[in-house]
């Protein structure tokens, strides 16, 4: 499929799997355990592999999510800046929404590392059943760390809305 300048693809990734949080600590500070990043690096490759390398990354600012993003990085993709968005922390729908609408218009592929519930209501939010059925199906059993959805729209990002996405694949570790 050829993409025209406006054609869009955003890439929705749930931090990988954290450690337990313990008495006391900030729940930002919690890191990924050695299945989280290994988990993370399987993304990072299975992003190469399908060919989705990224012009924009917006990550929250806890620590698994940049870990995550760290080891995305390091198994080959993405080539892109990382932007650390605080907004996404504890993001809810509508604030995920907001921040992938700030995007720089010159960017084809975003990819946004976030938390639960938030990143996995946008995705079923922008989608609203389009796409691919099986990715579907997935993203209805839950959105578990690692999990990344990819979906694709045509137009500006600050004009994108809830129902405007096609969910064109839902990978899980």
């Amino acid at each position: 499929m050829t993409m025209s300048a406006e054609d869009r693809t955003l890439i929705l990734l749930r931090h990988a799997e954290p450690e337990p949080g313990r008495a006391g600590q900030d729940d930002r500070e919690r890191p990924l355990t050695e299945t989280g990043r290994a988990q993370a690096q399987e993304v990072g490759r299975w992003l190469r592999e399908h060919g989705l390398g990224c012009d924009e990354v917006m990550c929250s600012p806890a620590a698994r999510t940049r870990e995550t993003m760290h080891e995305v990085a390091e198994a080959g993709c993405p080539e892109a800046e990382v932007q650390i968005e605080h907004r996404l922390y504890n993001a809810d729908a509508e604030e995920v929404l907001a921040v992938v609408r700030e995007s720089t218009d010159d960017a084809s592929v975003l990819l946004v590392v976030g938390h639960a519930p938030g990143l996995p209501a946008a995705a079923s939010l922008l989608a609203d059943g389009e796409g691919d059925d099986e990715a579907h199906e997935l993203l209805s059993h839950g959105f578990p760390p690692g999990a990344a959805a990819v979906l694709r729209f045509s137009g500006h990002w600050e004009d994108l809305a809830f129902g405007a996405a096609v969910l064109d694949e839902f990978r899980v570790p």
